[in-house]
């Protein structure tokens, strides 16, 4: 754990949170800027800012968890769709060095949107994208069958 973080502070018991939910690996909380009713935060007890600074495990652990909330939030909240949400790194609009998943239930009208660059309307051609997928399958991540 870190003793500079907000969500180390919250996991050792020294700062307030509403918890939806805990157990030995992750925990999972309201967030306290909630863009909707019901936007929950979700993060492995462990300190990890990336998410390649997480193992595996803890890391499918929190997806499970923010996967079982979603569905809880549609349930319980009346959402009709959930946005789970990964803001990793500066780049990415990462507030706190802590991963975490943002569960955001989405309700008609709820006025939260994303845009796009203009590129966006102008996709590259098939011959990029080919490209970069080998030079990320070459990477190594390997192709399964």
């Amino acid at each position: 754990m870190s003793d500079q973080c907000v969500f180390c502070e919250i996991v050792r018991g020294e700062s307030p949170a509403s918890f939806t939910y805990q157990d030995d690996t992750v925990i999972a909380f309201m967030d306290v800027q909630p863009i909707t009713q019901g936007h929950m935060l979700v993060l492995p007890r462990e300190h990890a800012v990336l998410m390649t600074d997480l193992n595996e495990t803890a890391a499918m652990r929190t997806f499970r968890v923010a996967r079982k909330l979603a569905a809880v939030a549609r349930q319980t909240l009346g959402a009709s769709g959930v946005n789970l949400i990964v803001m990793d790194g500066e780049a990415a609009f990462q507030d706190v060095p802590h991963f975490h998943v943002h569960v955001i239930p989405r309700y008609a009208k709820d006025g939260f949107g994303l845009t796009f660059p203009h590129t966006y309307e102008h996709p590259p051609a098939r011959a990029q994208l080919d490209a970069i997928a080998s030079a990320i399958r070459a990477a190594g991540m390997p192709v399964s069958s």
